[in-house]
């Protein structure tokens, strides 16, 4: 790192800084801090979401997958477009849980079952969320360090310390500045603001990696892996101990069922102008997607080439000394963290002054926006579902956004010290599979039952979200006490899922009959509210709107609907072909050659780059159409102090109603 690249890290910082501060003083209540007063606009939250959802620790967890399974892992990973589309096209779960005006998920849970339910499910999803979170700073600061080539240890007023430490504290206190000055305001500027700037260093990263290596050398490499461990042929891969066909094939079920499950991010479910604000931004996050992409997938082959390929041996040198010089004691975590930094210290060594100074900008933005925002989500899903359903009586909005930022403060010590207690023997993703199914296990099933089935009832949702959460944890204690067994993180995910909605289902129609008024849930008919009512229903409905295409859409939301399905469907009609023509090249007794493979995978780098710098051209200006909107919106909105996640009235045995105002 040169100075041209620390004044460019400190610019972006700055400027971000400034972005936090201006969302201040439109901080004025509890549905501010939680959910920027529900104002958000489809773009800003569709490139905010996605950056949250990036993080430095997306990053290695998908620089550990393409690394080992190359262009391969993208190929089944398309088992899952076809349900994308799907998602995409119906709003499901989004659409209906935006219209239940709910600020957490818990919320709605207590607005379906009871408030007893409410408080489990947000301590379980409180649990669960901060155990998966715990390893994202050191993730992020190790990253950090590798790539800067900081030192492991600097001298302050005599006094020695650790990089790894104070670089932990560091980045943590910046991500609760943002968090402290506009609760969720704050945290859906900035991490649109960096949204927008991963996107364009993003691509000037891949540019430069594909001038300065050039495919042809990345081609050699993987063509030199061993048989069943192909990086090109999807169809020789079945010696992949982890990434394997059946990692995508639980990975499709996982994407119907565990939709909102996660609650990391659960501050952007519910932000939106209406429920058909928030379907829109859904079916813009997959365009987001192909712009991480890019960088996901070529970075790692880069990497293997100059790690690998004769041409930048000196290169390979450099890194390998790098990685070597790790010291750590344990032989599994030490395999861990040289699979986690390869990345880092390779970049550090391939990219020069300036370029390097933009990545560890990017790098520092995916740390915060993930930090910022789950912080936010963690803290203030403990206070709402956890405390709050406990107090008789209410708090102001001034004690109440301070009660959210205490609990923040509390999530962030606590990962702080997480991170360096915590020894890590397996890939994020495994880890991260196996911690979220201790919540989603068993969420799915109930809010998938109590969004669209009226007979879902009390009981089975304990049962269900008992069950998924019994068999998460037996999963994590099994890996922990038998390391060696054949269930990875991902299968134990799978069965937590299939035996919670066998829960769910038998109790809720053995149990005592219920019926549920999902008018009143959903805020439909004489339950509406006042602008949010969406267009009635109607008898007779077009193909179109049996698709999810209804009169609520534009003509320009259905021609944004049509381009942003038609990339998936085009990509299933590829997949598909490529299974039929590689099952009927087998049956002929011929393989489709590796040449042929890289030929494909080729165009399809292009094709990503080229749509990458279109996809961000375009979110950029629409992003910065609905910040304006925002603050417009903000500025002239009214204050409603009762609109703080409480639910008012339980002497109905249909269902609980909201705090929310009628109009």
């Amino acid at each position: 790192m040169q100075q041209l690249d620390w004044f460019i890290v400190a610019g972006f910082f700055f400027i971000l800084l400034i972005g936090a501060l201006k969302t201040r003083k439109y901080t004025k209540s509890v549905s501010g801090f939680l959910a920027a007063e529900r104002c958000g606009g489809r773009y800003i939250i569709s490139m905010a979401n996605a950056m949250a959802g990036l993080g430095v620790i997306s990053l290695v967890y998908w620089f550990e997958m393409y690394h080992e399974a190359g262009f391969t892992a993208y190929w089944w990973g398309s088992m899952t477009e076809p349900a994308l589309i799907i998602l995409a096209l119906s709003g499901f779960v989004y659409y209906r849980f935006r219209q239940t005006r709910a600020l957490t998920l818990a919320q709605f849970f207590e607005m379906r079952y009871s408030r007893n339910f409410r408080v489990f499910a947000g301590l379980i999803a409180y649990v669960s969320g901060i155990i998966n979170f715990g390893i994202f700073p050191a993730v992020g600061a190790r990253f950090f360090i590798a790539l800067c080539g900081l030192p492991n240890t600097f001298t302050l007023l005599g006094f020695e310390i650790q990089t790894f430490v104070a670089l932990i504290a560091g980045l943590l206190s910046i991500s609760l500045l943002f968090t402290f000055l506009g609760g969720h305001i704050a945290v859906m500027v900035t991490d649109f603001l960096q949204g927008a700037f991963t996107n364009i260093v993003f691509i000037l990263i891949i540019f430069f990696l594909l001038y300065q290596i050039r495919w042809e050398r990345m081609a050699e490499v993987m063509l030199t892996v061993e048989s069943g461990k192909s990086l090109v042929d999807p169809f020789d891969t079945g010696e992949q101990s982890h990434f394997n066909i059946w990692y995508y094939v639980i990975s499709v079920a996982i994407v119907f069922y565990s939709v909102m499950g996660w609650q990391g991010t659960q501050g952007y479910y519910c932000c939106a102008k209406n429920a058909h604000e928030a379907k829109m931004a859904n079916i813009l996050n997959y365009w987001r997607f192909r712009v991480l992409l890019v960088i996901t997938i070529i970075t790692p082959i880069a990497v293997r080439t100059v790690l690998h390929h004769p041409d930048f041996s000196q290169d390979a040198t450099v890194i390998s000394q790098s990685i070597d010089s790790l010291q750590i004691a344990n032989a599994e975590e030490l395999e861990t963290l040289r699979t986690q930094l390869r990345t880092p210290y390779a970049l550090a060594a391939m990219l020069p002054s300036g370029l390097l100074g933009l990545m560890c900008a990017a790098i520092l933005a995916a740390f915060i926006s993930t930090h910022d925002t789950y912080l936010h989500s963690w803290g203030s899903i403990f206070v709402q579902d956890v405390i709050l359903p406990f107090r008789k009586k209410s708090l102001t909005p001034r004690q109440h956004m301070w009660l959210l930022r205490a609990s923040i403060f509390g999530v962030a010590v606590y990962i702080f010290c997480f991170s360096l207690l915590f020894r890590q023997t397996q890939f994020i993703a495994m880890f991260c599979a196996i911690t979220a199914s201790v919540f989603i296990g068993g969420a799915g099933s109930v809010i998938i039952g109590g969004l669209y089935w009226k007979h879902g009832s009390t009981p089975a949702a304990w049962a269900a979200m008992i069950c998924g959460m019994s068999l998460s944890l037996g999963g994590i204690i099994l890996g922990k006490v038998w390391p060696d067994v054949p269930l990875t993180g991902q299968e134990m995910t799978f069965l937590a899922i299939v035996c919670s909605i066998g829960v769910y289902i038998f109790i809720s129609i053995l149990g005592p009959a219920h019926n549920h008024n999902m008018d009143r849930l959903l805020h439909r008919h004489k339950y509406a509210i006042e602008g949010e009512d969406p267009l009635p229903e109607r008898d007779t409905r077009s193909w179109l709107e049996r698709l999810g295409i209804d009169p609520e859409f534009t003509g320009w939301d259905r021609f944004v609907t049509f381009i942003s399905v038609g990339w998936p469907i085009v990509w299933v009609a590829i997949f598909i072909a490529g299974i039929c023509w590689y099952i009927i090249r087998k049956a002929q007794g011929n393989d489709i050659s590796d040449t042929t493979w890289l030929n494909f995978w080729h165009a399809f780098t292009w094709v990503l780059i080229v749509s990458s710098v279109a996809i961000t051209i375009w979110f950029i200006i629409g992003g910065i159409k609905d910040l304006r909107y925002l603050f417009r919106k903000l500025g002239s909105s009214a204050v409603d102090e009762k609109d703080d996640g409480r639910i008012l009235d339980d002497n109905d045995d249909e269902g609980l109603e909201s705090s929310i105002p009628s109009s």
